[in-house]
């Protein structure tokens, strides 16, 4: 017989800190290396956040490797099929994702970029453009989240504002460790 507090010791895969920020004509893409089953690291260098094959565009996700990884898949072919279009191929890999009968159960959430904007996606059908430059998903994500709030007005390099704040998520998350990947689109490129 199974009871609650049984199924809650094994808590799956969990944990991950993504940041996106934008100043000064620079996009940065930070992630957290953790990969945690329980209360257990099972992993400390994961790849969160990558190059996907399309010119100038980078995505890190949060939640399953395996469901992620799959909608990288269809994000890339979405925007082969729409070049230069972030906005467009998010919006049609929100609508595949929301309907399609597999897709709808994965468990990722992911964050997009080009040099120019960021674009916060989920399952639920959400494509979500940040009001400011700043966006963070994940069980650390919202303290990477208020510590870059904190730091934007003080800090004029978008890549020291995430790497800081990514730190300070790592002191107060379990789940977020400070190995990071961090990719960097300029607009000047």
């Amino acid at each position: 017989m199974s009871t609650g507090a049984e199924k809650s010791d094994f808590s799956g895969w969990r944990g991950t800190t993504i940041l996106a920020v934008r100043k000064n004509g620079k996009t940065v893409l930070a992630g957290d290396g953790q990969v945690s089953i329980g209360q257990t690291i099972v992993k400390g260098n994961a790849q969160k956040v990558r190059p996907l094959s399309s010119a100038n565009v980078v995505a890190g996700f949060a939640g399953s490797t395996a469901d992620a990884l799959a909608l990288f898949e269809r994000l890339e072919a979405k925007l082969e099929q729409y070049p230069s279009q972030l906005a467009r191929a998010c919006v049609e890999l929100a609508k595949d994702w929301r309907t399609d009968r597999f897709l709808r159960r994965l468990e990722a959430m992911l964050i997009v970029a080009d040099a120019h904007s960021f674009y916060l996606l989920t399952g639920a059908g959400d494509v979500l453009e940040p009001e400011n430059d700043i966006a963070a998903i994940g069980s650390g994500g919202n303290y990477a989240l208020a510590a870059a709030h904190a730091l934007y007005s003080y800090e004029d390099d978008a890549e020291i504002i995430a790497r800081r704040a990514m730190d300070i998520a790592a002191d107060i998350c379990v789940y977020t460790n400070r190995n990071l990947s961090v990719e960097t689109l300029n607009e000047n490129d």
